[in-house]
């Protein structure tokens, strides 16, 4: 089987259809049987929609115009074939051939396809120089993300484009409640698995080399999860005591809400989302942990829909947000998420943050969490709840890890090995 053909699929269901390549390898890597297989076709698309906008930008060179709409799964072989070229470890008669070879009904396009990879064989210096001299092309962001960024994070934007454009790594969160950070690391050396322990976190272990998760010791048994760094402070800045009601809002996949339990497993815990088919990926991780939730479907926003009307001591509020501080895990995100669904997320936030506050008991806890590095969704967010709450006070965050904003602390994306996040804690004084 031709791999760049389910390839292709791949990339038109995010290109066209606006799926997320999560979604979208869900669908088509199922019919792949072989690992090695699967393993090809998810770094070809992960490569080419993580260095679009820089293959992009080279195809508009080689190309004397533009392929229509209709021919969308051309320019995404082109795509393909230039990636392999570029930064595949695959003979270059190879990946030419191949590419060629999954073209399927358009017999036009075989020519102009083995033209347009073999003239940038010839002239990929010339190429690559000019794709340098391009702001986009050289960092690989849409116009809006660079200009975002650079007005929020001046001195560090080049870094921030940088590690975005960087492999993540993979990093386990220890459950407490089973084990500790120094046992499963030693676990792990037994195991020949490398890895180091990560100072700044009582629960986080980083490994050398990602590892497919059944090769973990005792997954299955609930000794450890697959959770960045970044994401393992949620539970401990909540200050949760035993027997706590606390709520989870936006609460899938379930890392953090496990995260909250496995510190306090006597906590009554309520995990809410409204999707209801991602709430069935926090039951499962619940399952696997041996711990308990009570999990609703419902809108963070309106709770009046499924609030028994019992305040929470502690409230996560994981806020729908950009995901601008995990692209380097979610590349698709430049290409799908757009500039005017900035000011969309930051009134929703706004919306359910008030929500949440409603629902908080007097003296309780309110940690407000994004993984974006955008100040309109973090500490502009959280300065503008503060002036308007009286009751509102804030928690400052004292840690060895983020910077230290008006209100708050952010990750920015890389810092550390971290995903980009922010965290705001609020007390609620009356």
């Amino acid at each position: 089987m031709n791999l760049r053909k389910p390839a292709t699929q791949i990339l038109l269901s995010v290109l066209k259809e606006g799926r997320s390549l999560t979604t979208a390898l869900d669908t088509y890597l199922e019919n792949l049987d072989n690992p090695k297989d699967r393993a090809f076709v998810q770094a070809l698309c992960y490569g080419v929609l993580r260095d679009y906008h820089r293959l992009d930008f080279l195809l508009s060179l080689l190309l004397a115009k533009p392929l229509r709409n209709k021919d969308t799964d051309i320019k995404v072989l082109m795509l393909i074939g230039l990636y392999q070229l570029r930064t595949m470890r695959i003979k270059t008669h190879a990946a030419v051939s191949e590419t060629v070879a999954a073209v399927g009904k358009k017999s036009w396009a075989k020519g102009v396809l083995n033209g347009v990879l073999r003239q940038y064989l010839r002239e990929q210096q010339i190429l690559e120089d000019k794709a340098d001299n391009n702001f986009v092309a050289k960092y690989s962001h849409p116009q809006w993300l660079v200009e975002r960024i650079k007005k929020n994070w001046e001195s560090q934007a080049t870094t921030i484009f940088e590690q975005n454009n960087q492999h993540p790594p993979m990093v386990l969160r220890v459950n407490l409640a089973q084990t500790s950070q120094a046992d499963y690391y030693q676990l792990l050396i037994e195991n020949k698995i490398a890895a180091e322990m990560i100072s700044f976190s009582q629960t986080a272990i980083k490994l050398t080399q990602a590892i497919p998760v059944e090769q973990l010791p005792y997954f299955n048994e609930g000794l450890v999860s697959v959770q960045d760094t970044a994401a393992q402070f949620a539970a401990p800045l909540l200050q949760l005591e035993k027997g706590q009601r606390v709520l989870d809002l936006c609460a899938a996949p379930g890392g953090k809400t496990a995260a909250m339990l496995e510190l306090q497993p006597s906590l009554e815990m309520t995990a809410v989302d409204i999707d209801e088919t991602r709430l069935l990926r926090v039951k499962d991780n619940l399952q696997r942990l041996k711990l308990l939730a009570k999990l609703i479907t419902g809108d963070a926003a309106q709770p009046e829909t499924w609030w028994d009307g019992v305040p929470f001591e502690r409230i996560l509020l994981d806020a729908p947000c950009s995901a601008l501080g995990v692209i380097r895990r979610h590349p698709d995100i430049k290409v799908l998420r757009r500039n005017s669904d900035i000011e969309t997320l930051v009134k929703l936030q706004a919306e359910i943050l008030e929500a949440a506050w409603s629902l908080l008991a007097s003296g309780g806890i309110l940690l407000y969490a994004t993984c974006s590095v955008l100040k309109q969704e973090n500490q502009l967010q959280i300065e503008s709840f503060l002036e308007k709450h009286a009751n509102s006070v804030e928690i400052p965050i004292e840690a060895d890890w983020g910077m230290v904003e008006t209100v708050g602390r952010q990750i920015l994306t890389g810092n550390k090995a971290m995903d980009g996040f922010y965290y705001a804690r609020l007390k609620k004084s009356v």
